[in-house]
Protein backbone atom coordinates (compact mmCIF):
# COMPACT_ATOMS: atom_id res chain seq x y z
CA UNK A 1 0.00 0.00 0.00
CA UNK A 2 1.39 3.03 -0.69
CA UNK A 3 1.96 6.36 1.62
CA UNK A 4 -0.98 8.18 0.21
CA UNK A 5 -3.79 7.70 -1.80
CA UNK A 6 -7.56 6.12 -2.17
CA UNK A 7 -8.99 3.31 -0.70
CA UNK A 8 -11.24 1.17 -3.17
CA UNK A 9 -14.49 2.95 -1.73
CA UNK A 10 -12.90 6.56 -2.79
CA UNK A 11 -11.63 7.78 0.69
CA UNK A 12 -8.63 9.67 1.22
CA UNK A 13 -5.90 8.39 3.59
CA UNK A 14 -2.07 9.27 4.80
CA UNK A 15 -0.04 6.20 6.41
CA UNK A 16 2.80 6.68 8.65
CA UNK A 17 4.52 4.35 10.61
CA UNK A 18 5.07 0.87 10.28
CA UNK A 19 3.79 -1.00 13.16
CA UNK A 20 2.43 -4.38 13.52
CA UNK A 21 -1.15 -3.56 14.13
CA UNK A 22 -3.74 -1.03 12.14
CA UNK A 23 -4.74 1.98 14.05
CA UNK A 24 -7.57 4.45 11.98
CA UNK A 25 -7.81 8.13 12.76
CA UNK A 26 -11.06 9.41 11.33
CA UNK A 27 -9.26 12.63 10.70
CA UNK A 28 -11.08 16.11 11.22
CA UNK A 29 -12.67 18.96 9.32
CA UNK A 30 -10.91 19.85 6.49
CA UNK A 31 -11.67 22.05 3.63
CA UNK A 32 -11.12 19.65 0.68
CA UNK A 33 -11.04 15.89 1.25
CA UNK A 34 -7.83 15.06 -0.15
CA UNK A 35 -4.91 12.68 0.80
CA UNK A 36 -3.19 15.11 3.89
CA UNK A 37 0.17 15.81 4.16
CA UNK A 38 2.30 13.38 6.34
CA UNK A 39 2.56 16.63 8.68
CA UNK A 40 -0.55 16.50 9.71
CA UNK A 41 -0.74 13.16 10.79
CA UNK A 42 2.21 13.55 13.04
CA UNK A 43 0.68 14.46 16.17
CA UNK A 44 0.20 10.54 16.36
CA UNK A 45 3.88 9.36 15.40
CA UNK A 46 3.91 8.48 19.06
CA UNK A 47 2.13 5.18 17.97
CA UNK A 48 4.61 4.15 15.05
CA UNK A 49 6.19 1.55 17.00
CA UNK A 50 3.08 0.08 18.07
CA UNK A 51 0.55 0.94 14.71
CA UNK A 52 0.36 1.59 11.15
CA UNK A 53 -1.12 4.33 11.39
CA UNK A 54 -3.92 5.67 8.45
CA UNK A 55 -5.36 9.12 8.65
CA UNK A 56 -8.61 9.03 6.60
CA UNK A 57 -10.56 11.33 5.66
CA UNK A 58 -14.24 11.58 4.14
CA UNK A 59 -14.88 10.79 0.16
CA UNK A 60 -14.69 13.97 -2.11
CA UNK A 61 -17.55 15.52 -3.13
CA UNK A 62 -20.23 14.12 -0.38
CA UNK A 63 -23.74 14.53 -1.93
CA UNK A 64 -26.15 16.93 -0.42
CA UNK A 65 -27.69 16.55 2.83
CA UNK A 66 -25.33 13.50 3.39
CA UNK A 67 -25.37 12.82 7.25
CA UNK A 68 -22.45 11.83 10.06
CA UNK A 69 -23.95 8.08 9.82
CA UNK A 70 -23.42 7.64 6.02
CA UNK A 71 -20.12 8.84 6.32
CA UNK A 72 -20.38 6.42 9.01
CA UNK A 73 -21.44 3.50 6.77
CA UNK A 74 -18.25 4.77 4.30
CA UNK A 75 -15.77 3.95 7.20
CA UNK A 76 -17.58 1.23 7.98
CA UNK A 77 -17.08 -0.19 4.33
CA UNK A 78 -13.71 0.41 4.13
CA UNK A 79 -12.63 -1.04 6.94
CA UNK A 80 -14.70 -3.81 5.76
CA UNK A 81 -12.74 -3.95 2.52
CA UNK A 82 -9.35 -2.90 3.78
CA UNK A 83 -8.67 -4.44 7.00
CA UNK A 84 -9.53 -8.28 8.26
CA UNK A 85 -10.06 -7.67 11.97
CA UNK A 86 -11.46 -5.10 13.83
CA UNK A 87 -9.36 -1.66 14.80
CA UNK A 88 -8.09 0.41 17.18
CA UNK A 89 -10.10 3.90 16.46
CA UNK A 90 -9.05 7.57 16.95
CA UNK A 91 -11.19 10.24 16.18
CA UNK A 92 -10.12 13.99 16.09
CA UNK A 93 -12.50 16.89 16.15
CA UNK A 94 -15.10 16.45 13.64
CA UNK A 95 -13.81 12.79 12.62
CA UNK A 96 -14.77 12.30 16.54
CA UNK A 97 -18.54 12.80 16.21
CA UNK A 98 -18.27 10.73 12.97
CA UNK A 99 -16.38 8.49 15.35
CA UNK A 100 -19.46 7.95 17.92
CA UNK A 101 -22.08 7.51 14.85
CA UNK A 102 -19.50 4.61 13.87
CA UNK A 103 -19.10 2.81 16.95
CA UNK A 104 -22.68 2.57 17.85
CA UNK A 105 -23.53 1.25 14.20
CA UNK A 106 -20.97 -1.19 14.01
CA UNK A 107 -19.19 -2.28 16.93
CA UNK A 108 -18.14 -5.23 15.44
CA UNK A 109 -15.39 -3.01 13.95
CA UNK A 110 -13.59 -1.05 16.53
CA UNK A 111 -11.34 -2.62 19.64
CA UNK A 112 -10.53 0.61 21.39
CA UNK A 113 -11.84 4.10 20.75
CA UNK A 114 -10.27 7.26 21.34
CA UNK A 115 -12.33 10.54 21.46
CA UNK A 116 -9.52 13.06 20.71
CA UNK A 117 -10.73 16.77 21.75
CA UNK A 118 -14.27 15.77 20.18
CA UNK A 119 -17.60 14.81 22.36
CA UNK A 120 -21.22 14.69 21.73
CA UNK A 121 -22.28 18.37 20.12
CA UNK A 122 -20.25 20.97 19.60
CA UNK A 123 -20.50 24.12 21.88
CA UNK A 124 -22.66 26.78 20.44
CA UNK A 125 -20.02 29.19 19.17
CA UNK A 126 -18.01 26.21 17.43
CA UNK A 127 -21.72 25.59 15.31
CA UNK A 128 -21.73 29.50 14.30
CA UNK A 129 -18.58 29.34 13.45
CA UNK A 130 -18.15 26.48 11.48
CA UNK A 131 -21.24 27.71 9.28
CA UNK A 132 -19.43 31.18 9.23
CA UNK A 133 -16.25 29.55 8.07
CA UNK A 134 -18.58 27.76 5.35
CA UNK A 135 -20.56 30.22 4.18
CA UNK A 136 -16.96 32.63 3.02
CA UNK A 137 -15.65 29.38 1.47
CA UNK A 138 -18.59 29.20 -0.72
CA UNK A 139 -18.78 32.39 -1.50
CA UNK A 140 -14.79 32.14 -2.58
CA UNK A 141 -13.42 33.98 0.06
CA UNK A 142 -10.76 31.49 1.64
CA UNK A 143 -8.61 33.49 3.44
CA UNK A 144 -11.71 34.87 5.15
CA UNK A 145 -12.60 31.66 5.98
CA UNK A 146 -8.90 30.23 6.98
CA UNK A 147 -9.18 33.11 9.39
CA UNK A 148 -11.70 32.63 10.99
CA UNK A 149 -10.49 28.79 11.59
CA UNK A 150 -6.46 29.63 12.46
CA UNK A 151 -7.53 32.14 15.01
CA UNK A 152 -9.36 29.98 17.17
CA UNK A 153 -5.68 28.44 18.00
CA UNK A 154 -5.12 31.78 19.53
CA UNK A 155 -5.69 33.67 22.52
CA UNK A 156 -9.42 35.06 22.27
CA UNK A 157 -8.93 38.18 24.17
CA UNK A 158 -6.36 40.74 25.57
CA UNK A 159 -3.67 41.80 24.37
CA UNK A 160 -1.74 38.66 23.63
CA UNK A 161 -5.26 38.60 20.94
CA UNK A 162 -4.23 41.98 19.71
CA UNK A 163 -0.65 40.58 18.99
CA UNK A 164 -2.22 37.59 17.52
CA UNK A 165 -3.74 39.31 14.29
CA UNK A 166 -0.83 39.85 11.87
CA UNK A 167 -0.15 36.27 12.26
CA UNK A 168 -3.35 35.09 11.47
CA UNK A 169 -3.67 36.92 8.72
CA UNK A 170 -0.14 35.46 6.92
CA UNK A 171 -0.91 32.07 7.99
CA UNK A 172 -4.42 32.22 6.83
CA UNK A 173 -2.73 34.26 3.46
CA UNK A 174 -0.59 31.26 2.86
CA UNK A 175 -3.49 28.41 2.87
CA UNK A 176 -5.66 29.98 1.10
CA UNK A 177 -3.30 30.22 -2.09
CA UNK A 178 -4.03 27.00 -3.02
CA UNK A 179 -7.64 26.17 -2.31
CA UNK A 180 -10.00 23.76 -3.12
CA UNK A 181 -12.26 24.37 -6.84
CA UNK A 182 -15.72 24.38 -4.75
CA UNK A 183 -16.33 24.03 -1.14
CA UNK A 184 -18.95 21.17 -1.28
CA UNK A 185 -16.74 19.26 1.18
CA UNK A 186 -16.21 21.41 3.72
CA UNK A 187 -20.53 22.48 3.36
CA UNK A 188 -21.58 19.13 3.46
CA UNK A 189 -19.64 17.93 6.45
CA UNK A 190 -20.19 21.54 8.05
CA UNK A 191 -23.72 21.40 7.71
CA UNK A 192 -23.92 17.67 8.72
CA UNK A 193 -22.00 18.12 12.37
CA UNK A 194 -23.86 20.83 13.08
CA UNK A 195 -26.84 18.56 13.57
CA UNK A 196 -24.39 16.62 15.64
CA UNK A 197 -26.08 15.81 19.16
CA UNK A 198 -25.63 12.25 20.47
CA UNK A 199 -26.11 12.81 24.05
CA UNK A 200 -29.31 10.34 24.22
CA UNK A 201 -27.08 7.51 22.34
CA UNK A 202 -24.01 7.60 24.15
CA UNK A 203 -25.21 4.39 26.10
CA UNK A 204 -25.51 2.63 22.58
CA UNK A 205 -21.58 2.67 22.59
CA UNK A 206 -20.16 -0.84 24.16
CA UNK A 207 -16.12 -0.74 22.99
CA UNK A 208 -13.58 0.62 25.43
CA UNK A 209 -12.91 4.25 25.21
CA UNK A 210 -11.17 6.91 26.38
CA UNK A 211 -12.11 11.13 25.84
CA UNK A 212 -9.66 13.47 25.84
CA UNK A 213 -9.69 17.05 25.91
CA UNK A 214 -7.96 20.07 26.65
CA UNK A 215 -9.87 22.37 29.34
CA UNK A 216 -9.54 25.53 27.06
CA UNK A 217 -11.16 24.08 23.74
CA UNK A 218 -12.85 26.52 21.29
CA UNK A 219 -14.59 24.17 19.95
CA UNK A 220 -16.37 22.22 22.99
CA UNK A 221 -15.74 22.63 26.82
CA UNK A 222 -14.62 20.51 30.03
CA UNK A 223 -18.38 19.87 30.80
CA UNK A 224 -19.12 18.47 27.20
CA UNK A 225 -15.98 16.22 27.49
CA UNK A 226 -17.51 15.01 30.93
CA UNK A 227 -20.88 14.38 29.80
CA UNK A 228 -19.64 12.01 26.62
CA UNK A 229 -17.28 9.92 28.96
CA UNK A 230 -20.49 9.74 31.73
CA UNK A 231 -22.53 8.51 29.08
CA UNK A 232 -20.50 6.33 27.36
CA UNK A 233 -20.40 2.58 29.40
CA UNK A 234 -16.65 2.72 31.40
CA UNK A 235 -15.35 5.39 29.31
CA UNK A 236 -12.11 6.87 30.49
CA UNK A 237 -11.97 10.65 30.88
CA UNK A 238 -8.13 12.99 30.59
CA UNK A 239 -8.73 16.32 30.74
CA UNK A 240 -5.73 19.00 30.37
CA UNK A 241 -5.57 21.79 31.98
CA UNK A 242 -4.47 24.93 29.75
CA UNK A 243 -4.98 23.05 26.66
CA UNK A 244 -6.85 23.78 24.10
CA UNK A 245 -7.67 22.23 20.24
CA UNK A 246 -6.54 19.48 19.66
CA UNK A 247 -4.70 18.36 23.04
CA UNK A 248 -1.34 16.93 22.99
CA UNK A 249 1.49 17.29 25.03
CA UNK A 250 3.49 13.87 27.35
CA UNK A 251 0.65 13.65 29.34
CA UNK A 252 -1.79 12.72 26.08
CA UNK A 253 0.65 10.80 24.56
CA UNK A 254 1.28 8.63 27.85
CA UNK A 255 -2.30 8.44 28.34
CA UNK A 256 -3.24 7.27 25.08
CA UNK A 257 -0.87 4.56 25.32
CA UNK A 258 -1.84 3.46 28.68
CA UNK A 259 -5.36 3.30 27.33
CA UNK A 260 -4.13 0.95 24.52
CA UNK A 261 -1.60 -1.02 26.48
CA UNK A 262 -4.93 -1.92 29.27
CA UNK A 263 -6.03 -4.58 27.52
Amino acid sequence: MKNSGYFRGGLPYTQIGNGPKPLVVFDGLTFEHKPQSPAMVKIYSFLEKDYTIYSVLRKPQLPEDYTLDDMAQDYAQMLKEEFSTPVDIIGISTGGSIALHFAALYPDLVRHLILHSSAHTLNDKAKQLQLDIAHFAQKGQWRKAWSLLVATGFPQSGFAFQLSKPLVAVIAFLLSVHHPKDANDLLVTVQAEDKHAFLDRLGEISCSTLVAGGEDDYFYSSQLFKETAQGIPNARLCLYPDMGHPAGGKRFKEDVLNFLHAD
